[in-house]
């Protein structure tokens, strides 16, 4: 049986010392230990992208990441891509009225902000291909495509 262990992890760029075992998830570390609750548990096995947050810049599910494999890593939630929900993604999220349910939202949100971080002007096929990890139950797709379309304007 594994005993629990320190890790300090830098999250939304605070240093932070986790004391947890080495194979929980990152997702229960923000979650229970952080409080950061916009990270949402969806399936838990890396299937529906609920998860996403931004490990050392690129979208990773916080569900299949040990904190043992964290150690020095820069970590982004959606709690960290800013604190007023003033970053265009943000803000054409609720122009393009994106949200349904919104479980699904902040890991929407950030695979989004990393398809614009390394590409400041995709086509449908770049943001079909960036989002296609992330299920949306509510079929908001077309609704999606367009505020990564508003955000890359305001961003350009």
């Amino acid at each position: 049986m594994s005993q629990k262990v320190t890790t300090t992890l830098t999250v939304n760029g605070q240093r932070h010392s986790i004391t947890a075992l080495p194979d929980t998830p990152l997702l229960w570390v923000l979650r229970e230990h952080l409080k950061l609750t916009g990270t949402k548990y969806g399936c838990g096995v890396g299937q529906c992208g609920a998860c996403t947050v931004h490990i050392d810049g690129k979208p990773n599910y916080a569900c299949l990441n040990p904190i043992s494999d964290l150690a020095g890593r820069s970590i982004t939630t959606i709690e960290g891509l800013s604190r007023n929900s003033s970053h265009p993604l943000q803000k054409a999220w609720i122009t393009e009225q994106v949200p349904q349910c919104g479980y699904c939202q902040s890991g929407q949100v950030m695979a989004a902000a990393a398809l614009l971080a390394a590409n400041k002007k995709p086509s449908d096929a770049d943001i079909d291909a960036a989002m296609t990890g992330i299920v949306c139950r509510c079929g908001t797709y077309n609704a999606i495509r367009a505020a990564i379309k508003r955000a890359a304007g305001a961003l350009a």
